[in-house]
């Protein structure tokens, strides 16, 4: 029997976490995301974790600790993320809330979208930046552009 190139579950792009502390992330995520613990290995020598893998919903978030000598480095070596990791869900509002509650920062407030989606963004206790959406509404291309400048135009007389 041959062996599947993407394993059972996963999807073709996993994103990979790197974290200072990767146990006390995973609690949180467990608690903000609704997210499962499906496995975890040890760090060299056995300290922190070396790889673990999260699912939240129907998909995969691999963490690890930032160890010396990586190329990968947490947040807060950077004061700040360059990767904003986006959640479709089914009821926005509530997962927003369950963030929140969990201890995770408001970015942006929820609001309903000129692409037809109910999103806002929330930073974790981690740095790590995460969008949550509902998606409402289909918008054709040329309504979506239209809107799109409505938007940015709104946005720009705001910052006069």
């Amino acid at each position: 029997m041959a062996v599947s190139p993407i394993p059972a579950g996963h999807h073709t792009v996993t994103p990979h976490m790197v974290l200072r502390n990767s146990a006390q992330a995973i609690e949180f995520y467990k608690k903000a995301f609704g997210a499962v613990e499906i496995m975890r290995m040890p760090g060299p020598e056995g300290k922190g974790i070396g790889h673990a893998e999260l699912k939240i919903g129907d998909s995969f978030v691999y963490l690890a600790d930032e160890w010396p000598g990586m190329t990968l480095a947490a947040p807060e070596k950077f004061g700040g993320t360059t990767v904003s990791i986006h959640l479709y869900v089914k009821d926005a509002d509530a997962l927003f809330k369950q963030a929140v509650a969990a201890g995770a920062k408001v970015e942006m407030p929820l609001t309903d979208m000129f692409w037809g989606d109910r999103f806002g963004k929330v930073m974790d206790p981690f740095g790590h930046s995460w969008s949550i959406a509902t998606h409402k509404e289909d918008v054709p291309p040329d309504e979506m552009a239209r809107r799109g400048a409505e938007a940015m135009k709104q946005m720009s007389m705001g910052k006069k």
